[in-house]
């Protein structure tokens, strides 16, 4: 791959070189607050290579995987010539239109989609700084690493190389294809760890301090990559956001493949798919998701809360599910920081309209499937004699897709011999009048610190109050604690006193609050999910 070089860097332009080429980004300021760079801030940081951030954006961790690449497991990138630069983010993936907004300015368009963006305060191989490597999410079938929420400018500023990354998603990334290995998108995510092994020492990260973290979807990956045998030694910590607690049969897995290529009027093969731009694939999903009551009979609980796409339990690349792999302790070495928020449907209530308006009949239906048990809804109506039919609707759903597979996480990790700190975000956010609470998602901006724009701001209110500021410091604070020793600043869990870190304002730590829902789901095992018919 040949690069054209271009002129001596100046002081904001840094340079590193890494074993396949020169890499050239920029000099960003550095945000300890949830601000935007003033003039101040610009001048300090361009007159002197200590006073911001160096960032790379838009590096090539793998080959493209388009044409003899095509739903094959991820190729080692090809190196360049000269200075390539590294300003703009790559192309995001191709991906499901559903719930999309609007995505950040990307560089130009193609098929560069396996890439990587770095924020370092200072990319000196000496600087032996932690590591933070963000896996987005988005059901598995949507995520860009170049959404505004995503940008690591104050992670960073606190002293940390944060990096983030692109997968494959939805029919590319994670259908089950005759011919192709399964959990390509996870591939992809390995791929982009032995990127970091290998390179992230010039950038100023020390290798034996990398901790991955994710939400959602991007939880379930951190949950996965700690039941691969190919992530092992990979990473050292691992922040688990709002873990999904859906894992696929291989079976369930190609039969949805199955109706996706039908959808296309193709064979769910290499071949036949590989006959479809990938730009037309998530179509063929997005169609599957809108109709999935359909296929309620042969695809059971997805088809409620729509989920078309997620990781497959296919005996090799992922061995088993994260809570039966950590369980028999296949991450007992690693150090885990698992939580949740505590209205975790209420997002969802308001996306599919019915927020404030659940009624008895959706209500049972919801306790019919996904409470665990045969006697679930009674046992959940009896535990929870005081709740209306929507509370009900929405607490049911909350465990059985992130509460209970978060702590359900924890627990296995202690299982298998291993050290956990569990937490829970409980502050009601004050957008929309309150009405979403600490809903799904609220804790990504918390996390990064970008509070004033887009979707944050539609959560946490724009401007932000004091109290949100405060919160986001405790909570990026603990993070990179995290990353950084392993202690973020509260005891580690266990089954005797199921201490947790509950955010709020003021953080307080205390009993695990979701007692009730965990005696309902404690003998429940969260197994792949089978194919019903």
């Amino acid at each position: 791959m040949a690069v054209t070089a271009s002129s001596k860097p100046s002081e904001s332009e840094p340079e590193v070189r890494t074993p396949a080429g020169i890499l050239r980004g920029v000099r960003e300021a550095a945000f300890r607050g949830d601000r935007q760079p003033d003039s101040a801030d610009l001048a300090s940081f361009l007159g002197g290579r200590e006073a911001g951030l160096a960032v790379f954006r838009g590096i090539p961790f793998a080959e493209p995987p388009v044409g003899a690449h095509r739903f094959a497991a991820p190729q080692p990138v090809r190196g360049w010539d000269g200075v390539r630069p590294a300003v703009a983010y790559g192309p995001p993936p191709p991906q499901s239109g559903v719930f999309r907004t609007a995505q950040a300015t990307t560089g130009d368009d193609g098929d560069d989609w396996l890439t990587v963006n770095l924020w370092t305060p200072e990319p000196d191989p000496a600087a032996g700084l932690p590591v933070m490597v963000w896996i987005p999410g988005g059901g598995y079938a949507m995520g860009d690493s170049s959404l505004p929420e995503y940008d690591a400018g104050h992670l960073a500023g606190s002293g940390a190389v944060v990096v983030t990354l692109n997968y494959r998603l939805g029919i590319e990334g994670f259908a089950q294809i005759d011919g192709a290995p399964a959990n390509r998108g996870l591939l992809d995510q390995v791929a982009a760890l032995q990127w970091v092994r290998e390179n992230i020492r010039m950038f100023g990260g020390d290798p034996d301090r990398v901790t991955i973290f994710g939400q959602s979807a991007g939880g379930g990956s951190v949950a996965a990559l700690l039941a691969m045998p190919r992530a092992a030694g990979l990473f050292r910590r691992a922040v688990a956001q709002s873990v999904p607690g859906t894992f696929f049969s291989p079976e369930l897995a190609a039969d949805i493949a199955a109706a996706c290529a039908a959808e296309l009027g193709v064979r769910p093969t290499v071949s036949g798919l590989s006959a479809v731009a990938p730009a037309r694939l998530p179509g063929a999903g997005d169609a599957i998701f809108a109709e999935m009551v359909q296929w309620r009979e042969r695809w059971g609980q997805i088809t409620h809360r729509p989920i078309p796409f997620a990781p497959v339990v296919d005996g090799d690349v992922l061995p088993a599910t994260p809570w039966q792999a950590l369980a028999d302790s296949a991450a007992q070495d690693v150090e885990l920081l698992v939580g949740h928020t505590r209205d975790e449907h209420r997002l969802f209530s308001l996306i599919d309209g019915v927020l404030g308006q659940v009624t008895p009949e959706q209500t049972e239906t919801a306790l019919r499937m996904l409470a665990p048990g045969p006697d679930g809804a009674r046992r959940y109506r009896e535990a929870f004699p005081a709740a209306t039919d929507e509370e009900l609707y929405e607490l049911v759903n909350a465990d059985w897709l992130f509460r209970m597979p978060s702590l359900h996480l924890a627990d296995a990790q202690l299982a298998g011999g291993g050290q956990v700190h569990l937490y829970e975000l409980t502050w009601p956010a004050p957008g929309m009048d309150g009405a979403l609470g600490a809903c799904h998602g609220l804790d990504v901006p918390l996390v990064f610190g970008n509070l004033s724009s887009g979707r944050p701001a539609m959560l946490i209110g724009d401007p932000p109050s004091p109290a949100a500021k405060d919160l986001s410091a405790q909570i990026r604070s603990a993070w990179t604690a995290f990353a950084a020793h392993g202690d973020p600043g509260w005891p580690p869990y266990d089954t005797t006193h199921r201490l947790a870190q509950l955010f709020d304002t003021p953080p307080t730590v205390a009993r695990y609050l979701e007692e009730t829902s965990r005696l309902l789901w404690q003998n429940h095992t969260f197994p792949a999910l089978p194919l019903l018919t």
